[in-house]
């Protein structure tokens, strides 16, 4: 499928984001993409590229399409296009100068992130977004991080202090269900153990958000054993952690599954409410591996999923109470995905991303704010730029 949604037909609102996909075995891609999404003028342009995709063949075609500094992006665990789910493709969001601003920071590696450094380099780029486009009043910031690093904490914590009051959302290059290999895409080339990071300022509103549809319940259980720096836990409650996990859940430890984790997710209180601690995978050993970080002495907490349908539906609706967004970019966990198409909800999702007008990709973790999340939606609704003279702060 190709096409962007500037030219849907019956549209009640004009789009604010150009958007466009096309296959991933594209053999001319970019060239394709660069049709498909239009002249703009365009502030920055975002690629979600399926792990199919010959990566450095399409950098190429970036670099030879595009200005150098225009185009970034990361590989995915599948797509949200137009249509919703997708897989295999390259999804193209364009961002109009007309209504953004944006700055690009890459953090080249992330196993030394300077952190006094990076909050420098935030501070100075917030501040020449705010004197570039003094009128514009409201901004978010959009994380890509290589989603094998295991550093994704770390990241988050250390830009916090150089956002401030600035949302921020983003999510973890993935690799489809491969768990091998992921990269962003900063200036035509290619980057493993690296993040960028977009500053954006708009005349639009924007509402940074994170969901998910799982409830807490009272089976809880004590880490006793781990190595963080593997994100990986041997034992739980003094016991084999995958024997333990399994014991709490009445399966047998054989009979888990990647998708037994997605259907039965571990979550930690942090700050009021619960965030997901995600299982990615039991090693042979009988060791449960995250998504993000652990530690020994964490209390930890059997969640389970609502109807994933039934509350994207309600999520999707509040963020168009009383105004609907005019685009919706998102990072969604592929746990989410994997849940869904296990019971056959693939469908229904899509056809809410489509009415909302949401794309995106899958991801093998988020950022929202100053945490590492899982299994979550998080994004940004983008709603119509504010009339003349009537700027605010949200």
């Amino acid at each position: 499928m190709m096409g962007s949604d500037k030219d849907s037909p019956g549209d009640a609102m004009t789009p604010l984001l150009a958007t466009a996909s096309v296959p991933a075995t594209s053999p001319d891609a970019a060239q394709q993409l660069s049709h498909a999404l239009g002249p703009g003028p365009f502030s920055r342009i975002v690629l979600f590229v399926s792990p199919q995709a010959d990566l450095d063949g399409l950098c190429a075609g970036v670099a030879a399409c595009f200005p150098p500094d225009l185009v970034i992006g990361c590989t995915t665990a599948g797509e949200i296009a137009q249509s919703g789910y997708a897989e295999g493709e390259i999804v193209a969001v364009g961002f109009p100068a007309a209504h953004f601003s944006t700055e690009c920071l890459l953090v080249p590696d992330l196993t030394r992130i300077a952190s006094q450094d990076l909050i420098g380099r935030l501070i100075r780029a917030r501040t020449g977004l705010q004197q570039d486009r003094p009128g514009w009043d409201h901004e978010f910031a959009f994380m890509m991080v290589d989603g094998l690093s295991t550093l994704e904490d770390d990241l988050a914590a250390a830009v916090a202090p150089g956002l401030g009051p600035v949302p921020l959302f983003g999510g973890s290059a993935g690799d489809g269900v491969r768990f091998e290999q992921t990269h962003v895409i900063w200036q035509g080339q290619a980057l493993g153990n690296a993040a960028i990071l977009m500053l954006v300022r708009s005349d639009c509103r924007v509402k940074v958000f994170n969901l998910d549809h799982l409830l807490p319940t009272d089976r809880r259980m004590v880490v006793t054993q781990a190595d963080p720096a593997r994100r990986t836990v041997r034992q739980i409650n003094a016991e084999p952690a995958a024997q333990e996990y399994a014991r709490l859940l009445g399966k047998d430890p054989a009979q888990l599954t990647t998708f037994t984790f997605a259907a039965h997710p571990l979550v930690v209180r942090v700050g009021g409410r619960h965030h997901v601690r995600a299982i990615q995978r039991m090693d042979a050993n009988g060791d449960l591996v995250f998504f993000s970080a652990i530690d020994e002495g964490l209390v930890l907490t059997l969640a389970e999923p609502q109807d994933m349908v039934a509350h994207l539906d309600r999520e999707l609706q509040r963020l168009s109470d009383p105004v609907s967004p005019a685009a919706i970019l998102a990072c969604d966990c592929i746990l989410r995905r994997m849940e869904a198409q296990e019971k056959q909800m693939s469908a229904p999702i899509s056809a809410l991303l489509r009415a909302h007008r949401v794309v995106g990709f899958s991801t093998y973790g988020e950022q929202w704010n100053s945490m590492h999340v899982n299994q979550t939606m998080t994004g940004v609704a983008i709603y119509p730029p504010d009339p003349a003279g009537q700027t605010g702060h949200d």
